[in-house]
């Protein structure tokens, strides 16, 4: 296995796991960011009350964010297997031609999570958040996880600059 090829996959594990934190965190729209605040995830919503433990549960999601999350995990199991094969091909030498075509499964990761990335602002107007299609209130921010969320997008395309050099023929 050549340096492109094990760069191109740390790339795409490094992804991975920050889709998948992304998805886990509930903090992907933040209300209020003071005593009483609400963190609204695509799996769990929290919220702190004037100090008091964090309540969380679970949503109930309009359509566009569960098919932002649908999108989003179909793009980390096509990570996985992305990375799968590529530990494979390690040990197995007659893996290594369909390490090849790894970009591939790469690049379908990519269109993935930009879909979910296009969708996810129209549901804005979910009665947590109160805004409107790609519009968020004044006193809301997008959080943590959809910061996660941007940084898989950014390895994805980064992993996919070095698997596009492992595919050329040569």
């Amino acid at each position: 296995m050549d340096k492109l090829t094990i760069i191109s996959g740390c790339l795409f594990l490094a992804a991975d796991i920050f889709a998948i934190a992304s998805v886990a965190n509930p903090d992907w729209i933040n209300t209020g960011g003071h005593e009483g605040s609400l963190t609204v995830g695509l799996v769990k919503q929290c919220q702190t009350i004037h100090g008091r433990s964090k309540i969380c549960i679970s949503p109930s999601l309009p359509p566009e964010w569960i098919t932002s999350l649908f999108f989003i995990i179909m793009g980390i199991i096509s990570l996985s297997i992305t990375c799968g094969l590529l530990v494979i091909s390690h040990w197995r030498r007659e893996a290594i031609k369909y390490a090849r075509w790894i970009a591939f499964m790469g690049s379908r990761s990519l269109v993935l999570f930009c879909m979910a990335a296009l969708i996810f602002p129209i549901g804005f107007y979910a009665n947590q958040v109160g805004g409107q299609p790609y519009k968020l209130p004044n006193n809301t921010v997008v959080g943590s996880s959809y910061v996660l969320f941007v940084l898989s997008i950014f390895f994805t395309i980064v992993g996919l600059l070095f698997a596009g050099k492992v595919c050329l023929p040569g």
